[in-house]
């Protein structure tokens, strides 16, 4: 980028009352002397126009008396008129063209030099003229002169008479003129410089106000807020912005300083989480160097111990990474998913891994249809309680889901056979990444199972919400909840309700953070509420897929589930 130049810099150094008070003056000022240029010539022409108008009456007028002096000639005298002689000069010249007189105006006045021989001829063709002659005087000084052809009724004489009329009048009222208008522009421009000072400095008077805001809040005095903020003005709209502008700032300071003391947590944990492990293995290997574990069983114990703290710092590291990935948002593939084939993997995946337990997959989006024909799809529906899921309650949780498990109830089994789906009203086809969703259920379904008893049920239901516009599904457990108090702090990173850090849960406080990361990525939400008669439901709510951009294959019911080989 250039230097600015020197006049640049100059006006930038300038304060701005004094630039709207100079640029103001300077206007002012411009427009008088516009006006003083523009009607001086006016005037003059006027005041020229006026004395040459005078010209043809005063040369046709008895000026000058003839005298013959009986050999032909004859002299002359000026009468004394109504203009006096001081205001004009009159010349007369003989039948031959000869100056026979010249005399006139004022004594000390500078006289025009008339001409020292003019014909009869050229006075007759002269006289019928109608612009003025131009005469000068010995000084340069200029004249406008008139010429006629006249007879003298006495004595019969012809003779030529010449009018001029000096100009000095006209200039000295254009010089007076002159004087007072600029007089009268010079106290002008002082004056309007004062008033427009004033004014200025009177409606800057708000702006040093917020230059005094600015200066406090530049000093760290965060909390000045300016209080004219009427809309209609610039400086009240200046005002709502910088008011404005604060809360933000507020607002980002009080999240930068969460961000830091979470960044601090965040460090302080994973440091903790790592040195856990980190320590077991190099105290096993320093016991192994001093001789303390011996060959055999001994170190196939220490090795084992090792391999699974190893395993336990490889899942915190993948946490850790999903955590990173998911923090650079990157693009996600979006693509139309039905949340239900995902809900009965998720629900078969936790079967396999927990038989004791049951688990059951509820479509709340199923409804009655009498008159259509049933479609058969894959489900994982546990017995001894199995889901009637043609007729269940709307955006409600079926009265047999709240129910918790008695003691002596049978171990459920898993049934892969084909379970009778009524047609779907609106089904729960929302926009996400499948792998995503999957990781979603799954650490949802794996936070269920780790803090609710072994053998009480857990249910995946999975509805829409064509009012909202969104697909969701739910994972109920019915263990000890999640008090309200700690509700939105469960979903930070590290963050478990234990603060001893033992390990009898399992976990890193991490997968309820990747959970809401991932939901946040794909512009749902997630919340948790309370399970009927105790427990912790976690809903999640993704937008739902527009019918156009949906495939034809996920328009029709579910696809069917392939079997699941539970055997060892």
């Amino acid at each position: 980028m250039a230097e600015p130049d020197a006049i640049t810099r100059w006006w930038r150094r300038i304060s701005l009352r004094a630039k709207v008070t100079g640029v103001t003056v300077g206007v002012l000022a411009l427009g008088l002397v516009v006006t003083g240029i523009g009607t001086m010539p006016i005037l003059r022409n006027l005041l020229i126009d006026n004395v040459e108008s005078q010209l043809p009456t005063l040369v046709t007028s008895d000026l000058a008396t003839i005298t013959p002096d009986g050999y032909g000639a004859f002299s002359v005298t000026l009468k004394d008129e109504t203009l006096g002689l001081a205001d004009y000069f009159v010349a007369v010249y003989d039948t031959g063209g000869a100056l026979v007189y010249a005399g006139g105006g004022a004594p000390k006045a500078v006289k025009p030099e008339f001409p020292t021989s003019y014909p009869l001829a050229r006075a007759t063709l002269d006289a019928g003229r109608t612009e003025p002659m131009v005469l000068r005087g010995a000084d340069g000084s200029e004249f406008r002169a008139a010429v006629a052809v006249r007879e003298d009724p006495s004595t019969n004489i012809t003779y030529t008479q010449m009018v001029a009329v000096s100009l000095d009048e006209p200039d000295r009222i254009l010089a007076t003129f002159f004087g007072v208008f600029t007089t009268v522009a010079l106290v002008t421009i002082i004056i309007a410089a004062l008033a427009t000072r004033g004014l200025v400095t009177l409606a800057f008077r708000r702006l040093g106000r917020v230059e005094s805001t600015a200066m406090a809040i530049a000093a760290g005095d965060f909390s000045q807020r300016l209080t004219d903020l009427e809309p209609t003005t610039e400086v009240g709209r200046l005002n709502g912005a910088i008011n404005t502008m604060l809360d933000r700032l507020d607002a980002a300071i009080s999240q930068r300083d969460r961000s830091v003391q979470q960044m601090r947590r965040f460090v302080g944990d994973a440091s903790h989480e790592l040195r856990t492990p980190l320590v077991s293995v190099r105290g096993y290997a320093e016991l192994y160097r001093m001789g303390a574990i011996k060959p055999g069983e001994d170190t196939a114990r220490a090795m084992d111990r090792i391999e699974k703290e190893a395993l336990r710092m490889g899942v915190l590291v993948e946490d850790l990474l999903a955590l990173a990935r998911l923090d650079e948002q990157r693009e996600l593939t979006i693509e139309p998913l039905d949340l239900r084939p995902l809900a009965q993997d998720a629900a078969l995946d936790l079967r396999a891994a927990a038989p004791e337990r049951p688990v059951t997959v509820v479509d709340m989006t199923a409804e009655a249809h009498p008159t259509d024909p049933p479609v058969r799809s894959a489900t994982a529906i546990t017995r001894p309680a199995p889901v009637t899921r043609s007729t269940p309650t709307r955006g409600r949780i079926p009265a047999i889901l709240r129910r918790r498990p008695r003691d002596g109830d049978p171990v459920p089994e898993i049934d892969f056979s084909e379970a009778i789906v009524a047609p779907v009203s609106t089904p729960p086809i929302v926009l996400g990444e499948e792998n995503k969703v999957r990781q979603v259920i799954a650490n949802l379904l794996g936070n269920a199972r780790r803090f609710s008893p072994g053998d009480s049920p857990i249910e995946v239901v999975v509805g829409a919400d064509r009012r909202r516009d969104v697909g969701w599904f739910s994972i109920v457990d019915h263990g000890e909840g999640v008090p309200e108090q700690i509700r939105d702090q469960i979903f930070q990173r590290f963050w478990r309700a234990d603060s001893s850090r033992t390990r009898d849960t399992g976990g890193a406080g991490l997968g309820l953070a990747i959970v809401a990361s991932i939901v946040r990525a794909l512009n749902g939400s997630v919340q948790v509420t309370e399970t009927p008669g105790g427990g912790a439901t976690f809903t999640v709510s993704l937008p739902l897929a527009p019918p156009r951009a949906t495939p034809e294959h996920l328009l029709q019911d579910t696809q069917p589930i392939e079997p699941l080989d539970l055997s060892r």
